[in-house]
C-alpha cells in the first residue's frame, strides 16, 4: 500500500504567502498599477455586462407586451378602433401601478415593435429600446436593415444612431452607390473597395457648432474638425483613423502643408482632405493632386493601394471637377460640407439632380 503525505502541505503555503507578504511588506508600491488596473478592468467589464443585460431584458419585455397587445387586439372586430381603445385602458392602469414608462405612446410602440419584429430570437442584444424605437419608426424595411446593421456593426450608441438617421446617412451613401451593394457592405457580404463606396457627398457637419456666416477662415474650420475629431471619424464612415494635421512637405526648398491626414484600414490608403471655405477651383485640385502624388511616391508602402484626396468645400462646380482631373480619375473626389442638417426635401433635390446626371451620362 502507498500513502500520500500531505503534512508538508499547509506549511509550503504559509511559506509562500509569507514570501508574498514580505514581498509587498518591503515594496508597497509592487505591481500596484498594474494590480488596480486589472481591478478596475473586472469591476468595469462588469459593469457594462450589467447594463447590457438590462437593456436587453427591457426590450425582450416590451417585445412580450407588444405581442400580448397584438393578440389581445385581434379578438376585437374592428381592430384599429378596439386596439386604440384596448392600449389606452391598458396606459391606465399600468400608469397607476409602475409610472410613466408604460405610457399609450410607449404601448403604441410596444405593438408597432412585435409587428416590426415578429421573431424574438432575431433581436439584437447589442441594441437598446431606444434604438430599437428609433429603427421601428423607419417604414423603408431596406432602410431599417442598413441602420440596424451599421448601428451593431459599428457599435453606435443611441445618439450616433439617431444622428446618423437625421442627416441622412443612408439617402446620402445612395447617391454614389446602389441599394443592393450597400446593404452588401452593411451585411459584411463584400469588402468596400471604391472610395465612392464610403466617402459620401455632401458630408454633414452640424456637430461642429459653428455659426451660420457668410464666411469663414480655413483655420477656424480646421480647427474645429480637430477639436470634434470623434464625431468627424463618425461622419467620415468605417475604417478611418487619424493621423496627422498640417503635415509638412518639403519638396526642395519649398514647404506645404497638407490640412488633414486619415487612413482608411477597408481601403488600404492613406485619406487626404484639404479644407476650403471658399468656391473649388481648378488651382485647389492641383495642389491636392500633388499632395496625393506625393504621398503615393514618398509615404505610402508597395502593398497599399493609391492615396485617396478629398477637397472639402462649401460649394463646387462639378464641371470644373470634371475638366481639371483626368478622365479615369478614381482617387480625387470633391464633397461639399454642410454646417447644418439638410431638410428631408433639400437632401431629394440633391438626389434627384445627381441620378438626372448619371443618367445623362449614360
Amino acid at each position: 500500500m502507498y500513502y500520500l503525505n500531505f503534512s508538508n502541505v499547509s506549511t509550503s503555503k504559509e511559506n509562500v504567502l509569507k514570501e508574498d507578504s514580505t514581498k509587498y511588506d518591503a515594496n508597497p508600491n509592487y505591481n500596484n498599477d498594474n494590480f488596480f488596473q486589472d481591478v478596475r478592468k473586472i469591476i468595469e467589464t462588469a459593469r457594462k455586462n450589467a447594463v447590457r443585460s438590462i437593456d436587453f431584458c427591457r426590450v425582450q419585455m416590451y417585445w412580450q407586451l407588444g405581442k400580448r397587445i397584438v393578440v389581445e387586439e385581434q379578438k376585437g372586430k374592428e381592430k384599429a378602433d378596439y386596439g386604440t381603445y384596448l392600449i389606452k385602458n391598458l396606459s391606465r392602469m399600468l400608469e397607476t401601478e409602475y409610472g410613466s414608462g408604460f405610457s399609450y405612446r410607449q404601448l403604441a410602440f410596444c405593438r408597432q415593435f412585435y409587428i416590426e419584429y415578429p421573431i424574438v430570437n432575431a433581436l439584437r442584444s447589442q441594441l437598446n429600446w431606444f434604438q430599437y424605437r428609433l429603427l421601428i419608426q423607419i417604414n423603408d424595411k431596406d432602410k431599417r436593415e442598413y441602420y440596424e446593421l451599421e448601428a451593431v456593426n459599428n457599435s453606435w450608441t443611441g445618439r450616433e444612431l439617431e444622428r446618423q438617421i437625421n442627416s441622412m446617412l443612408y439617402e446620402r451613401l445612395l447617391m454614389s452607390n446602389d441599394k443592393k451593394s450597400l446593404l452588401k457592405v452593411a451585411r459584411k457580404e463584400i469588402i468596400p473597395e471604391k472610395p465612392e463606396e464610403i466617402i459620401k457627398d455632401p458630408m454633414v457637419l452640424e456637430f461642429l457648432g459653428l455659426e451660420r456666416k457668410a464666411t469663414y477662415y480655413e483655420k477656424d474650420l480646421e480647427y474645429a474638425i480637430i477639436s470634434h475629431i470623434a464625431d468627424f471619424l463618425l461622419e467620415l464612415g468605417k475604417g478611418f483613423s487619424f493621423v496627422a494635421r498640417q503635415k509638412r512637405i518639403l519638396l526642395e526648398d519649398d514647404e506645404y502643408f497638407v490640412d488633414l491626414v486619415f487612413y482608411n484600414r477597408l481601403l488600404r490608403c492613406f485619406v487626404i482632405i484639404e479644407t476650403k471655405t471658399d468656391k473649388l477651383t481648378h488651382q485647389d485640385l492641383g495642389q491636392l493632386q500633388m499632395y496625393v502624388n506625393y504621398f503615393d511616391r514618398c509615404e505610402k508602402l508597395p502593398e497599399e493601394n493609391s492615396t485617396i484626396g478629398i477637397l472639402l468645400c462649401s460649394e463646387k462646380n462639378d464641371t470644373v471637377v470634371k475638366m481639371t482631373l483626368p478622365e479615369d480619375n478614381k482617387t480625387i473626389l470633391a464633397s461639399e460640407y454642410k454646417l447644418y442638417l439638410p431638410s428631408e426635401e433639400q437632401l431629394s433635390k440633391q438626389i434627384s439632380e445627381i441620378k438626372r446626371k448619371l443618367n445623362h451620362k449614360r
